[in-house]
């Protein structure tokens, strides 16, 4: 098929990259000239695992293009709208600038039996006001419109675009479901499937979606809270729930309070839709005010730890983007944590695998190290804030040497308790309120070594 893209942001660039590698001809279009110079050169915008690759093979291929002109879009049977929708300045609800443009853009070129798709994320409604601005344009225009939200994580969205849990479309035409089907009939082979709804069922479902994963981390986070006042211990909790199907052990996982690209919107967006409706979504809004609360109280926590006033003393943040395998630092905890551990008057040195170029433009006043060693060397203490892979397996004696102070602070429970403390770290996690005594000596003792756990059946 013959499928055009508006927009070569993350959203379009991974989508249109897969759908070439299906075999599609697609051009993704943008308005950012220096962008699509550098895609036709193999250049990425975006760190992503594995879609250089992609895109490099395809353009290679001739099945990938890209381009700035609108004029690409003609003859295209399928046009996907895959621009941004941020949270409106300064307010809660999604801005759709972008998509109504595109709207607008691609009614002047768009000829008869175009299918037009939101892929971005928009509020309920959204689809059927960009089918209205295009008939307003072009009336005797016969098209059709849909809506098919991504569901990609940053970090593995290649898998999720090519091996999905499912896809959603929204259609209220037979010529719009065909045509989206065919766009996906190479996922048959996986058994793929494609659940076809309403418009608004399909909108809403994105929303509800992510909320719902959200609603899961802030839960277990606020359970974690409890289990360090209680003595217990968050991670053999959240085994124990996710062991039953009902719930699942996925997005149980407590720290330091979600961020990224899609769930502080989406929560925000979901909130203002039930505003619209006249329906509360409290449960949402508390599931907002207790992350931004999670993510605001980190630094108060980090200073008691050091056991006081941190004044004149440095501390190392290991992690600035808000999760691994990503540049994205939108809405990261670092974001949060760094200025309040400034305002209480310490000095921070950071580091990040891949986050620093996108993290020097919102974070200032900080020393930016090359190494994670780097950035130790003479800290009282170090902030694990991002469980890259590259933290997973340090050496914490070296780390040990070069610090001055003793305090580790893993906000991802990347490590054990006994594995940091055999190091004579004083070791804090998150929400392990059992975790076994650290044993004298850098080795530690059986005793300090967690116990194999027989689990029955019955």
């Amino acid at each position: 098929m013959k499928i055009a893209i508006i927009g070569a942001g993350y959203v379009g660039l991974v989508s249109g990259a897969c759908l070439a590698d299906f075999g599609h001809r697609v051009t993704c279009i943008d308005k950012d000239g220096d962008r699509i110079r550098n895609l036709k050169a193999g250049k990425i915008p975006i760190y992503e695992p594995g879609l250089a690759a992609i895109v490099a093979a395809n353009l290679e291929a001739g099945n990938l293009h890209f381009a700035t002109d609108l004029e690409e879009v003609r003859d295209s049977e399928v046009v996907f709208i895959a621009v941004g929708t941020p949270t409106q300045r300064g307010g809660t609800r999604a801005d759709l600038s972008q998509v109504f443009s595109a709207a607008d853009e691609i009614a002047t070129v768009i000829t008869d039996g175009a299918v037009v798709v939101c892929k971005s994320t928009v509020p309920v409604g959204t689809t059927r006001a960009v089918e209205a601005r295009i008939r307003a344009i072009r009336a005797n225009l016969r098209f059709d419109v849909a809506s098919n939200p991504e569901f990609l994580r940053e970090g593995a969205a290649i898998e999720d675009f090519k091996r999905p849990d499912r896809i959603i479309v929204g259609v209220e035409s037979d010529a719009a479901r065909e045509a989206l089907y065919e766009v996906y009939r190479p996922l048959s082979l996986n058994e793929t499937p494609i659940l076809f709804t309403g418009l608004e069922t399909a909108e809403l479902t994105k929303y509800a979606a992510n909320a719902f994963l959200a609603t899961k981390i802030t839960f277990i986070n606020e359970i974690a809270d409890l289990c360090e006042r209680v003595g217990a211990n968050v991670q053999d909790v959240a085994r124990g729930m996710g062991m039953d199907r009902r719930i699942g052990a996925k997005f149980l996982h407590a720290g330091a309070g979600y961020g990224g690209s899609c769930f502080p919107k989406d929560t925000l967006a979901l909130v203002e839709a039930g505003h619209d409706a006249g329906t509360a979504l409290s449960i949402v809004e508390a599931v907002i005010a207790a992350n931004d609360a999670r993510k605001a109280g980190w630094a108060e926590r980090i200073v008691s730890a050091l056991g006081g006033p941190i004044r004149g003393r440095t501390l190392a943040v290991l992690g600035l983007t808000f999760k691994p395998n990503t540049d994205d630092m939108r809405e990261a905890p670092s974001l949060s944590i760094i200025p309040a551990l400034q305002e209480h008057g310490a000095s921070i040195r950071v580091h990040d695998p891949k986050g620093m170029p996108n993290a020097r433009e919102l974070i200032q006043g900080v020393v930016w190290c090359d190494t994670p060693l780097d950035a130790v060397t003479g800290a009282d203490g170090v902030v694990l804030a991002t469980e890259w892979e590259a933290y997973r397996a340090m050496n914490l004696a070296e780390f040990k040497a070069a610090m001055s102070g003793d305090l580790f602070y893993d906000l991802r429970n990347i490590y054990k308790p006994w594995e940091v403390s055999r190091f004579g770290f004083r070791y804090f996690g998150v929400g392990l309120g059992d975790g076994p005594e650290p044993a004298s000596g850098a080795g530690g003792s059986e005793e300090a070594r967690p116990q194999v756990r027989l689990v029955s059946g019955g």
